[in-house]
């Protein structure tokens, strides 16, 4: 039983190392099929981005205007109407979601895949992780 399973087993890795590297090769899908982004990740998507990209920033209006991603748009995590706002945006279009720290930014990209939405990029570790990579800020 142990010969046949060794062959098979590198077989298998080799065959799993013969493909491209990509830029879907550094980010991870989540369980609710969010796609989970580094900091460094999301400025490559930002920093060329696609006609239709939302960048969407959850965080309150105070924490939005000590700086935030580059074209972003704010919708408040803690507002009543908050979901309805949500739930009113294209759901075809990709979009960059991203809180402070992550907490906020997952509970909503967990409802946008609930709600049909086909493209959501999370920043892992938001806006935090973005400053600790040393990217920049608009409205600083």
């Amino acid at each position: 039983m142990r010969r046949i399973l060794l062959p098979l087993l590198v077989l298998g890795l080799f065959l799993a190392s013969c493909g491209t590297a990509t830029q879907t090769d550094v980010i991870t899908t989540t369980e609710t099929g969010v796609i989970t982004v580094s900091a460094d990740d999301a400025y490559a998507i930002t920093s060329a981005p696609p006609a239709d990209l939302v960048v969407l920033d959850v965080r309150t209006p105070e924490e939005f205007s000590e700086g935030h991603l580059e074209g972003a748009i704010n919708i408040d995590f803690y507002e009543a109407d908050f979901g309805t706002n949500l739930a009113n945006l294209d759901k075809d279009v990709p979009y960059v979601l991203y809180c402070r720290s992550g907490n906020r930014s997952g509970t909503t990209a967990q409802e946008m895949r609930s709600l049909g939405f086909t493209e959501v990029y999370e920043v892992d570790g938001g806006i935090l992780s973005w400053l600790d990579s040393g990217l920049p800020l608009a409205g600083s």
